[in-house]
């Protein structure tokens, strides 16, 4: 027997880059228990399968902790999960805006400086070289110092992050610039502006990189927002009190003014009124609440007071469950990302490897072959290797100043470490999804993770369900064969009265429109699959209400007026008899969606096969798939679950095939299809069993959540290939490729602004959705 698996959210420190994700996945997968780890780098968390009697969490944060991820397990009690801060800022945001704010302020006293050195300014203490250098070090103890500690710490742990880059660059530039300035013999240029240049621009990158990242998370904000802080619960005598949301447990009343957000999940008690519900379902109409109406947390009331009794709290609610839901798929990742998560993962190593090459490249062998690089990169210093010792040489700007190879092959190789971004590369995909999957459940469109959206995007075909799906659910009687219908219906509606079958609840129904009493039975016994089984009390005579087949089986025959009345019947038919005498038929329809034409024609529109599959009688099947435009091998008809499955299974050989259905009675088929989409339910098995969830009643959002999955694919496509373009394109220059022949030398401040707009134009393009 399998260990029981529970789940386990941590929110994590200290991720930059895809390197980092990488690093953070490999840590979690190598800890004993842990079956599977998803880490998102946009929301900074991991959600991991821990097997409870091998793993413990314990060791895992501890285990982070060492390799430079130090993290903090969330509490899946929280009826949020921690939501309610996913579009706020971070803890740490105020501290990076601090930093952020010191490196600017040491960047203008930098500028200043050159332009009091060039003569533009009569400012000589800001002017001299000590003053540079002391720049330099407030730079790199102030808000350099944390990347510099979590680049060692990453380097250290054997995972070279996008800090250990960075610290890398910056850390060469000032010990270059150190050693220059202490033995001046040796020819280096000075370059302590480099630091400070660097630290402003790659500071100033990921602060805007971060304004971005919050942004992707408001959609949950917003959901969160939607549950109200306190309530008003309803006292014994009568009197209300308000009482925190948290504090209310299943039993207890609240009252519901007019303008509330329903704070719990509930059931009307009393009273009568509108309720908007589509924060959650997307559904444009209100809902009308009576007595037995259940409400989810979230929903408003529109118009007159209600009283409900709390059924779920906390993180059982219907809002909780879904912000959940939708937390847990931006973590999971789609098939196409791993590319770039396993090129991440190892690009550190290249990028290093990249800069040492250059460096003895250009130290031995480039200088010598190209020796107008030094001079052209000299402007105003004809014979400035004959001054090796000049205060020009000693505080020459980085890519304007290089009159030795050594100094040439510093500057290179430090750009080369600093423009290399795999910021870009662990944001591409993550950044869409998260977008996508926030903007979806603002509409109701619940995507269990980026491996469906990937799934979503790519299908090929798409098969129906009948009830429930095509169909409201809800059948109503549309015609009786008898000769006493009204006699008929009451006997038919007094038997059933006892089933819960959705036929007997249309049976029931049409009574009650007709005003029909119903009266007592007793002896009532179901045959399962069959019907129904009884008498009425104080009459002898046995009715069996149920389907035809059944009754023919008995020995009750039909007339030639019923069989020819069966022959045109749609839908259901239900047969009532009295003894061995069939009484009438009643035919039971459910209705259409009313969008379900055009939702049909929008998904054909976009070049999908439709299939139907039903267990109805062919009849009805026929009529409906003609008239909804389904070819005779499209449709499926008298179907039972394991030849639903049969045929599933064939046409998932050569298609990618998606099942949609009501979620609970096709269950197994969701499950069996390449992606199972439930449609008109926020049922825990949907939610379990479906890839792919559509609150509300509407079809119309199966065209559109599919749309929005295209979309999505494309955009991570597009951040892909600039994340990876970028690095093709801008590694090469950064390296001197076109510094011989064109003379185009990448400086380190240039390349680390190039970085930073990397990141930024990944995140700025997946915001692109939103608009879309």
């Amino acid at each position: 027997m399998s260990p029981a698996v529970q789940t386990v959210v941590l929110d994590v420190e200290g991720m930059k880059c895809g390197g980092c994700v990488r690093a953070v996945e490999t840590t979690l997968l190598d800890q004993p228990g842990v079956r599977r780890a998803d880490v998102n780098l946009v929301s900074r968390a991991a959600w991991l399968d821990l097997a409870e009697a091998e793993g413990d969490v314990d060791a895992v944060l501890a285990a982070l902790a060492d390799r430079g991820f130090p993290a903090r397990q969330r509490d899946l009690a929280d009826q949020f999960g921690g939501s309610s801060a996913a579009g706020a800022p971070a803890p740490g945001w105020w501290r990076q805006w601090r930093q952020l704010m010191v490196a600017l302020v040491l960047l203008l006293l930098s500028v200043l400086g050159h332009l009091s050195e060039a003569g533009h300014l009569a400012l000589p203490l800001i002017g001299s070289l000590p003053f540079h250098a002391a720049l330099a070090t407030v730079a790199l103890i102030g808000p350099g110092r944390p990347i510099l500690v979590g680049g060692v710490a990453a380097a250290r742990a054997g995972a070279p992050s996008m800090d250990s880059l960075v610290g890398l660059g910056v850390g060469s530039a000032y010990i270059a610039s150190v050693v220059a300035l202490i033995w001046p013999q040796v020819g280096w240029p000075c370059f302590f502006n480099e630091p400070v240049m660097l630290l402003g621009f790659v500071l100033l990158g990921r602060f805007l990189e971060e304004r971005a990242r919050f942004r992707t998370g408001q959609a949950l904000q917003q959901l969160a927002q939607l549950q109200p802080d306190t309530a008003h619960l309803l006292l014994p005598d009568g009197a209300t009190r308000e009482v925190r949301v948290g504090a209310l447990r299943p039993g207890e009343q609240v009252q519901l003014l007019a303008g509330d957000r329903v704070p719990v999940d509930g059931t009307v008690l009393a009273g009568e009124s509108a309720v908007d519900v589509s924060s959650l379902t997307g559904e444009p109409l209100p809902l009308q609440a009576q007595a037995g109406t259940e409400l989810s947390s979230g929903s408003l009331n529109l118009e007159a007071t209600l009283v409900i009794e709390v059924t779920r709290v906390g993180a059982e609610t219907a809002l909780a469950r879904i912000i959940r839901m939708v937390e847990q798929a931006q973590a999971r990742r789609a098939p196409i990302q791993g590319l770039a998560d396993r090129v991440a993962g190892r690009f550190c190593y290249g990028v290093i490897g990249l800069a040492l090459t250059t460096f003895l490249f250009w130290w031995l062998i480039g200088a010598d072959q190209w020796p107008q690089v030094l001079q052209a990169s000299a402007p105003g210093m004809p014979n400035s290797h004959a001054m090796p010792n000049s205060h020009a040489m000693h505080h020459a700007g980085l890519g304007s100043g290089a009159t030795t190879p050594v100094g040439l092959a510093l500057q290179l190789a430090i750009a080369v470490l600093v423009v290399a971004c795999p910021c870009a590369l662990g944001l591409a995909t993550p950044t869409v999804i998260t977008v996508a999957t926030g903007l979806a459940a603002r509409r109701g469109w619940l995507f269990r993770g980026g491996d469906v959206l990937e799934t979503a995007a790519g299908l090929d075909r798409v098969v129906f369900d009948k009830t429930g799906t095509l169909t409201i659910g809800r059948p109503l009687v549309t015609e009786v064969c008898g000769d006493d219908p009204e006699r008929l219906l009451q006997l038919a509606a007094s038997l059933e009265q006892n089933s819960r079958h959705p036929l007997a609840y249309a049976l029931l129904q049409e009574a009650q429109r007709r005003g029909l009493p119903l009266e007592a039975s007793e002896e009532v016994r179901t045959l399962a699959g069959q019907g129904l089984a009884g008498r009425m009390k104080g009459c002898p005579e046995l009715i069996r209400v149920g389907k035809i087949d059944w009754l023919i089986a008995e020995g009750i025959p039909l007339t030639e007026q019923q069989q020819a009345w069966l022959a045109v019947a749609e839908g259901s038919v239900v047969a009532v008899a009295m003894d061995q005498t069939l009484l009438g038929l009643v035919q039971i329809e459910d209705q259409l969606r009313p969008d379900v034409e055009s939702s049909l024609n929008r998904l054909r529109g976009a070049g999908l096969v439709l299939s139907l599959f039903s267990g109805d009688r062919e009849i009805a099947v026929r009529r409906l798939g003609e008239r909804l435009g389904f070819r005779e091998v499209e449709l499926g008809w008298q179907m039972l679950p394991e030849q639903k499955l049969q045929r599933l299974e064939q046409l998932r050989q050569g298609d990618c095939v998606a099942m949609v259905g009501d979620g609970i009675n096709d269950a197994p088929a969701l499950a069996a299809a390449d992606l199972g989409i439930a449609i008109g339910t926020g049922t825990q098995i949907a939610q379990d069993t479906a890839g792919m969830v559509l609150l509300g009643d509407r079809l119309d959002n199966l065209p559109e959540a599919l749309a929005l999955a295209r979309r999505t694919l494309a955009k991570v496509r597009q951040n892909l290939f600039w994340a990876f373009g970028y690095n093709l394109i801008a590694l090469p220059i950064a390296a001197g490729l076109l510094l011989p022949g064109q003379g185009v030398l990448l400086s380190p401040p240039l390349a680390a602004l190039l970085m930073a707009l990397s990141s930024i134009t990944v995140v700025l393009n997946a915001l692109a959705l939103r608009v879309a």
